[in-house]
């Protein structure tokens, strides 16, 4: 009796078991699936949200299913080849956020595709523009792009004298954040006629190849235009002063205006984002440099700079590089107060002084450091006709108390 109850508690246990073990493989592939579902109702996460134009989105919506023109199958290929050559170099990178060994292994490679052109940008008007602006910008910056095109980047004729505009960019690092890309840019190039794509990679370190791409292309397409502005496009300028400044000008002479850096060192620091190794620059200082936020040159510079970029080599730094290619032809580039490419410096003495005053701007040329809306605001603050500046504010240097005691020539004190 014992051996045969036994016998059955033991089966009783053994089918519990089986019946827990079917249950809880049941609730699993239950899960696995609820999971399956959840992932596939999510958006993909982007890191940056880009806004399309009414008019850009209609022109995509009628192109989806067109078949693309060649533009974007190049720019296809240079995004795999990008890709497959990011993959090889993740492993050899320094402590600092660039990658010096493959930059050292590739800095000879300067000539780079033009995937998007306009070859006609300087032949609309007879005898060429007067002012070629030129601004560095993002694939992905088209809010900023927009911003510069309806204030002070406006082509037409300004102070009766004719201004051209062109934006310059490459390929973006980050693909996945912003989907069609090459047809963005396409619809944009064929929208307004100011988009200029190289088939590098837009990041910090290539600012050098945007360089000497542009002033190359700007020699071989637009040697007609009196004089050049290049910037950024996160800059507000007084496009009317820098014309009335340059009527005086002669585009013929040698001409490099901006806010120049003397005596800069190079920063040792690896943590630092402008940091360079002594094994790739051995000087303790640079050579004057113009700050990158914009500067002005002349159509003769900017031919002679464009042969010097050829026989300088490349260095990671866009600004110091072009401080090298002026010392490679002897040219000595000039201060004006007029550029701020550190921003508008608050006076000491007024700490509660609002230096966001378009009386401050009214009388410069380029101040750095400005975000889309203010950029929008102050452009059409100074546009105002209800604008009074009553008393001339003085920005030229920061505010400093003025030396009471001066020395006459006999060596006594008032």
């Amino acid at each position: 009796m014992r051996i045969q109850l036994k016998g059955d508690a033991i089966c009783t246990l053994f089918l519990l078991v089986a019946l827990c073990t079917m249950i809880y493989s049941q609730l699993g592939h239950t899960s696995v699936r609820e999971e399956k579902v959840d992932s596939q109702k999510k958006p993909a996460a982007t890191s940056r949200i880009f806004h399309i134009p009414a008019v850009l989105q209609k022109r995509l919506n009628a192109e989806t299913t067109a078949a693309k023109p060649r533009i974007v199958s190049e720019m296809k290929r240079a995004n795999v080849e990008m890709q497959q050559d990011s993959v090889t170099t993740l492993a050899t990178l320094t402590h600092s956020a660039f990658d010096f060994k493959h930059y050292l292994l590739n800095k000879d490679n300067r000539k780079f595709e033009l995937l998007v052109n306009q070859p006609r940008k300087c032949r609309t008007n007879p005898g060429g523009p007067f002012l070629l602006i030129a601004i560095k910008s993002l694939v992905e910056d088209f809010d900023r792009r927009e911003v510069v095109r309806k204030t002070w980047g406006r082509e037409g004729p300004i102070n009766g004298v004719q201004v051209q505009r062109v934006f310059l960019l490459g390929i973006p690092k980050n693909k996945t954040s912003l989907p069609m890309w090459e047809t963005l840019i396409r619809q944009e190039s064929q929208m307004y006629r100011d988009v200029l794509l190289w088939g590098f990679q837009d990041t910090f370190f290539n600012l050098t190849l945007k360089e000497i791409h542009f002033l190359s292309w700007a020699e071989e397409f637009c040697s007609n235009a009196k004089f050049i502005f290049k910037g950024d496009a996160d800059v507000f300028v007084n496009v009317e002063n820098i014309v009335h400044f340059l009527e005086k000008q002669d585009p013929s002479e040698d001409l490099f205006v901006g806010d120049i850096i003397y005596n800069a060192h190079p920063i040792r620091v690896r943590k630092s984002k402008y940091y360079i190794p002594e094994s790739m620059y051995g000087l303790d200082m640079y050579p004057a440099y113009a700050g990158g936020g914009g500067f002005v040159l002349s159509s003769s510079t900017m031919k002679k700079l464009s042969q010097a970029c050829g026989e300088v080599e490349l260095f990671p730094i866009d600004d110091v590089f072009l401080g090298m290619c002026l010392q490679r032809i002897n040219l000595k580039p000039v201060m004006h107060e007029g550029f701020k490419t550190f921003g508008i410096t608050k006076p000491s003495a007024a700490p509660h002084l609002q230096t966001f005053d378009p009386c401050f701007y009214k009388d410069l040329m380029v101040v750095h450091s400005l975000k889309v809306a203010e950029i929008w605001v102050m452009w059409n603050l100074l546009h105002s006709p209800r604008l009074s500046c009553t008393q001339k504010k003085h920005v030229k240097k920061a505010f400093q108390w003025k030396i009471k005691a001066k020395r006459h020539a006999k060596g006594s004190a008032i």
